[in-house]
């Protein structure tokens, strides 16, 4: 196996960015709802106002995977946090070591930062996902439902 790298991204990984989420949506059985671009990605994540953060991994000189996140916050904590938005290795280069090379990037910068917390959302369907989660000693939080206002729904709300 080929040496692994965590790098942050940068505004001319960007095509890359968008060929992984697009991966990721193929994984994910979402495919049709991308409508992420190379401009949206460039002004949203690279312009005057990062929405979130990138980091990419590297198998040697192969772009293995990558994660995104932003800052959450926790009232009760009174601390930000890092909610992890998606990550994702390349079928291929599963089982390697890329995808927790990714998470203990991110864990260590949550502790850098002095966050309170990192957490995520996975499918229910995604049993492999999930199993890899609860052995890094994540907890699901089964009490939890998420909402969500998108779409026609967000612009009538």
């Amino acid at each position: 196996m080929a040496e692994i790298r965590i790098v942050r991204a940068t505004e001319r990984d960007v095509p890359q960015i968008l060929e992984l989420i697009k991966g990721l949506a193929e994984y994910e059985r979402l495919s049709h709802v991308v409508e992420a671009t190379e401009d949206r990605l460039r002004k949203t994540l690279f312009g005057d106002r990062p929405a979130a953060e990138v980091w990419m991994a590297f198998a040697g000189e192969e772009c293995a995977g990558f994660a995104l996140f932003f800052t959450n916050y926790s009232t009760f904590l009174g601390k930000p946090g890092l909610y992890l938005e998606d990550v994702f290795v390349k079928p291929h280069l599963r089982r390697k070591g890329i995808g927790m090379a990714l998470l203990k990037k991110l864990a260590a910068l949550a502790r850098e930062r002095d966050y309170g917390r990192m957490e995520w959302s996975v499918l229910d369907w995604n049993q492999p996902a999930i199993n890899f989660y609860k052995k890094l000693g994540a907890v699901p939080l089964d009490e939890w439902t998420m909402f969500r206002l998108t779409g026609e729904a967000l612009t009538n709300f």
